[in-house]
């Protein structure tokens, strides 16, 4: 069994064709084809529910897809400690990002690092570059644009604002609204440093619109609770709480969506492994939020 013949199989189970899945990992579509029915022979189970293009994980596939993801994080780790010696080790690295970020991205990522990853310490970078990040002291930045050279950067994921109301919200059934609608309602916002707020204005200078009826909330946590407490619905990119309904916002033919990056100094003395570091935490948002 072979590594790519397990990333092979855990893109395809995310990507629902062969066709998307071969365009992704830069391989022809019968190449992917073949090297999956491999990997099923090697296991002697059949791991997809093939029905015209269209390839869905099995029961059996579905139960294997943990472990599969699993080993590849696993085999990411053995890289990046091998890159720890042959580049000269950090001993504590700090990623600097804004605060949801930290909360929701960061943090769970941090619980997942093994005794011999370095020391990992987090600071606030809200409303700041990913330059302005890195000058403060951080060896890793997370911002919402890609800094020049010679910086380099990875794009680590896309994640939507979502618009959340409470369970008994006549749009709870709904998986997606049109920004306009939610502009009809009082809208809980986050100040502007927010990565949140700034795609949300970005959406509302495009559109040529602004907000009827405002609360400004100091953080997305205080956001959500306003709209569980019914005052408004809350346009935030954190993760759930108070069991609100997250609905999809979208502004004209776009999503509101914020994109992220990591970066670093390229002239840094561990830049390969700071390179390292962030293809590990992009692999781990893309588990986590698809």
């Amino acid at each position: 069994m072979e590594l790519r013949h397990l990333r092979y199989f855990v893109v395809t189970c995310e990507a629902g064709t062969v066709s998307r899945a071969a365009e992704l990992l830069h391989i022809t579509q019968p190449s992917l084809s073949r090297q999956l029915r491999q990997l099923e022979d090697e296991l002697g189970a059949g791991l997809f529910d093939r029905a015209g293009r269209r390839m869905t994980p099995s029961r059996v596939g579905r139960a294997l897809l943990g472990s599969a993801r699993d080993v590849l994080a696993r085999a990411d780790a053995l890289k990046t400690a091998a890159t720890f010696h042959a580049h000269g080790r950090i001993d504590r690295l700090t990623v600097g990002a804004p605060t949801v970020t930290l909360t929701d991205v960061v943090a769970p990522f941090l619980a997942t690092l093994a005794p011999e990853d370095p020391t990992t310490d987090v600071l606030g970078a809200d409303g700041l570059s990913a330059v302005d990040t890195l000058a403060r002291g951080a060896d890793l930045a997370i911002a919402t644009a890609a800094p020049r050279a010679p910086y380099r950067s990875r794009r680590l994921a896309v994640l939507p604002v979502w618009a959340y109301v409470p369970a008994r919200h006549p749009w709870c059934d709904r998986e997606a609204v049109a920004l306009e609608e939610v502009l009809a309602e009082t809208v809980i916002i986050l100040p502007p440093a927010f990565t949140a707020r700034q795609a949300l204005d970005a959406a509302l200078l495009a559109a040529g619109t602004t907000y009827a009826r405002v609360i400004e909330a100091a953080n997305g946590t205080v956001a959500q609770a306003h709209a569980a407490a019914g005052r408004g619905v809350a346009l935030v990119s954190d993760d759930p709480r108070f069991g609100l309904v997250p609905l999809r916002v979208h502004a004209g033919h776009r999503q509101l969506e914020i994109t992220l990056f990591a970066a670093w100094d390229s002239r840094h003395e561990a830049a390969a492994t700071l390179e390292a570091f962030a293809r590990r935490l992009g692999g781990f948002v893309t588990a986590r939020y698809g």
